[in-house]
């Protein structure tokens, strides 16, 4: 099955020469607009959602940024990353990971083709390549992109694999009698897609896997199928950043909320919350919400962070230039003293 090139500066709406904060500013107002929590159409922005996030995964990281306006939109005439197994690119199979003999392709997880090629997070096969008579099926290992708020929650996301199992008809000799066997031409397998259902426990983090007991690889000659593990991928959002249990928010402030202090609602992951901005506040301070960060598996609530960050104005009108004349000829304040 080819594989469709990504343009991820249009997905974000943005120029190829975009500042960091010009994509990460891109990236906050889409994700808002599309986060499956606020909008109507669920599976559409979902969708759109992934898209925004794969673009962001990209784009957002300096080194893969690099690596993808290196290949530019003429990839397909580049080097092709090979399998981890080695043998074919991964391009001339429809499958993510693995050996191409094995046919897999996992969907529903959060990440397109082009990004398993080139970023690869990957799908894969899990243990040898013999074929003795009985033998347990491989476990297979893939990658499962979940939002922080179902992270905190939890939640059941459906996802659908496509593998090879044993031919139902020949149960696996590839022969019907003395012909072949006229559904899996020969090959002792077909293609099957299977739908399961993954339950996200509350209090799920970023790197730690999911086991899905037998729906992995089918066995040979009888013997058991193998195990499926997902592992968690936070997704990115368009508010917080993530650090282990807590959650970093970005606040901005004008210079008299700094320095005379404010009280400002901010978000969080169960709905907005009213801070004081103490007066004298430092650009770069962390201010601590306790216990609104993501929930931890015992029940213990990490914190949110808010880091203020003091803007300035780019541009001023004559009277509010007077204004800072003023307040510059009667304050004491020497911040280089």
């Amino acid at each position: 099955m080819p594989v469709e090139f990504k343009d991820y500066y249009k997905t974000l709406g943005v120029e190829r020469t975009a500042s960091h904060d010009d994509i990460r500013k891109a990236f906050r107002t889409l994700a808002r607009k599309y986060h499956p929590d606020v909008a109507k159409d669920k599976k559409g922005a979902e969708e759109k959602f992934k898209e925004i996030n794969e673009a962001y995964e990209v784009l957002g990281d300096a080194g893969k940024r690099k690596k993808y306006d290196d290949l530019g939109a003429d990839w397909k005439s580049g080097p092709m990353p090979h399998s981890p197994g080695g043998g074919q690119p991964y391009g001339s199979y429809s499958f993510r990971g693995g050996n191409p003999a094995d046919g897999f392709e996992f969907s529903g997880t959060g990440f397109s083709d082009f990004f398993e090629q080139f970023f690869g997070s990957g799908f894969n096969r899990r243990g040898g390549f013999g074929q003795p008579e009985t033998e347990r099926g491989h476990d297979v290992e893939g990658v499962l992109m979940v939002t922080l708020e179902e992270a905190t929650r939890g939640g059941v996301r459906s996802i659908s694999i496509r593998h090879n199992t044993v031919c139902p008809e020949c149960l696996g000799s590839g022969a019907k009698g003395d012909r072949v066997c006229p559904v899996c031409n020969g090959a002792g397998q077909v293609s099957v897609t299977q739908s399961h259902k993954v339950k996200i426990p509350p209090g799920v983090r970023d790197g730690q896997r999911l086991r899905l007991t037998g729906k992995g690889e089918s066995g040979t000659g009888g013997g058991p199928p193998g195990d499926l593990y997902l592992r968690i991928r936070m997704a990115s959002h368009p508010d917080f950043r993530v650090e282990g249990g807590d959650l970093y928010y970005d606040l901005d402030l004008a210079p008299w909320e700094a320095a005379l202090g404010a009280s400002i609602s901010v978000p969080t992951l169960s709905g907005p919350v009213g801070i004081k901005i103490p007066p004298g506040t430092q650009n770069g301070q962390r201010l601590r919400v306790k216990a609104r960060g993501l929930l931890g598996r015992d029940n213990e609530e990490g914190d949110l962070y808010v880091v203020a960050r003091v803007q300035v104005p780019k541009e001023i009108n004559d009277r509010e230039k007077g204004l800072w004349e003023q307040l510059a000829r009667e304050s004491q304040f020497n911040p280089r003293s």
